[in-house]
């Protein structure tokens, strides 16, 4: 509960607080266009998700957990609500383009606004990788002979020069690219269930509920081989966050992100747990591998004219759409580490389509690597570039839940005003959601494939190391005061400050 009294004892600090944030919110969105209107961010939210990981991912998830796989959407679904709720009621106290980084630097320090900012961004590096991988992959489904890189640097390109438009055409463009994964999904969704209800097609004979435990039982290889499935089930809900990236550049953000926030759960029951409870009883687990989409293989089975040819048409479209909602987060998270000199100041300029053409250039150059990944190693590569996604989105949300908590303490004590979208259960969810997070790292030590993320992590850390301390080293010598302070979180040390 908030002392009695706090609040009338801050209101003086809380208000020069706010007058402060809003100049430095006026500054870091300076030459921004709130082109993305309600529609849009609705759309993007429920589409961004489904993508390379539900697609492509769940065939090796499937060959590891069998039906189990569903029960770990289920689980990793309520812990991904509970990180959106955290981030909602942060949005809500200050929506800016920043987002996670900002609230990292507000309430843990600039340090952890730098390494969030950066992490965030090698994120969507490394999920463009995938998402190029995957493309690569479907194209291969029409065109065997098409090598995969070639496949991965023409998407590429395209999607680059698709990124240097304005925010209104972005958005736009992903509107209609979601509307395509959403529709086909939910048409896939009923044509598998009247194929398991009514018995038509090729798949009709075999397609049955009791194929969710009837071959080995609901754990086939047992519950330990269940949960490693947790790092690819957690990839496949990376982007539900991107929302957080569009606040500084939507319309009306205190309604149109609380809406996005809480379709979460449908769209998780729907689209996660529906689509593979569907698929898995209309083709029998052992059926499916990795490297193949499920979807594409039980369409195949069914045996509608062209339905494994559109169905591959659809998940291509997905993969393409992540990769260019990736572009997009990418190039706004490099800017808002340039505005705060934690990056070159060059990526902090906008072209005259108003986007920051520089920040784009250089994130795609370094998804390049994974073309160069797709010739190399073309049958690990996508093993290889979820797994450090994944530990990089593990970082970002646990930034998120922390910032919450901090924030949740400083309401509490009433140095801060409370949100207009609170989260339900307080910071007991997040406390909840950090552990859970915690324990997906160790399981992700444990998988000989994901342990590579681990290895990047370390390399990443340095780098991170050696360019803070570049960045605190040319910081000017009026902003040392404040540097100094940055092993403590804003949130405490604030106080004198305001």
């Amino acid at each position: 509960m908030e002392q009695e009294g706090a609040p009338h004892v801050t209101s003086k600090r809380v208000s020069k607080k706010h007058d402060d944030d809003a100049a430095a919110e006026a500054t870091l969105e300076e030459g921004y266009e709130r082109g993305l209107g309600s529609r849009q961010i609705q759309m993007i939210a429920i589409g961004g998700a489904i993508g390379v990981g539900l697609f492509l991912g769940a065939g090796a998830n499937i060959e590891k957990a069998g039906p189990s796989l569903i029960l770990m959407y289920a689980l990793a679904g309520i812990i991904v609500y509970f990180i959106m709720r955290a981030l909602g009621e942060l949005l809500l106290y200050r929506p800016v383009s920043g987002s996670f980084a900002e609230y990292a630097r507000e309430f843990l320090g600039p340090f952890w606004g730098f390494v969030t900012g950066w992490t965030y961004w090698l994120l969507w590096v490394v999920t463009g990788m995938a998402e190029l991988t995957a493309a690569a992959i479907y194209v291969n489904y029409w065109f065997p002979a098409v090598p995969q890189w070639a496949t991965a640097l023409a998407f590429l390109i395209l999607l680059y020069v698709a990124n240097l438009i304005s925010v209104k055409l972005f958005g736009e463009i992903e509107f209609w690219f979601s509307m395509v994964k959403v529709t086909a999904l939910i048409g896939m969704i009923v044509i598998g269930l009247g194929v398991v209800t009514f018995g038509f097609s090729a798949a009709g004979d075999t397609a049955t509920a009791a194929n969710l435990w009837a071959h080995d039982g609901f754990f086939p290889n047992g519950i330990g081989s269940s949960l490693m499935t947790l790092q690819g089930v957690m990839f496949a809900y990376l982007a539900v966050e991107l929302i957080g990236v569009t606040a500084g550049e939507s319309k009306n953000p205190e309604e149109a992100l609380p809406k996005a926030i809480n379709t979460l759960p449908f769209r998780i029951i729907l689209f996660y747990v529906g689509s593979l409870s569907v698929i898995l009883m209309v083709v029998k687990w052992t059926e499916f591998e990795a490297g193949v989409s499920p979807f594409v293989a039980a369409f195949a089975k069914i045996g509608i004219p062209a339905g494994a040819a559109i169905v591959n048409f659809v998940v291509l479209t997905a993969a393409l759409s992540s990769c260019n909602s990736g572009m997009y987060s990418t190039g706004r998270m490099l800017r808002d580490l340039a505005s705060n000199a934690e990056a070159p100041r060059m990526l902090g300029r906008l072209s005259s389509t108003k986007a920051p053409a520089v920040a784009i250039s250089v994130s795609a150059a370094l998804m390049g690597i994974g073309v160069i990944l797709n010739y190399l190693v073309p049958e690990r590569a996508f093993a290889y570039v979820t797994s450090v996604a994944t530990a990089a989105g593990i970082w970002t949300w646990m930034m998120i839940l922390a910032s919450h908590i901090l924030y949740r303490r400083e309401v509490v004590a009433g140095r801060l005003p409370a949100s207009s979208f609170p989260a339900p259960g307080g910071s007991a969810c997040s406390w909840v959601a950090f552990v859970f997070l915690l324990m997906v790292t160790v399981l992700i030590s444990m998988d000989p494939d994901g342990r590579i993320s681990l290895y990047v992590g370390m390399g990443w850390a340095v780098c991170l190391s050696i360019g803070w301390a570049i960045v605190k080293r040319r910081q000017p010598q009026g902003a040392q005061p404040a540097a100094e302070d940055d092993q403590e979180p804003l949130s405490r040390v604030g106080r004198e400050r305001v």
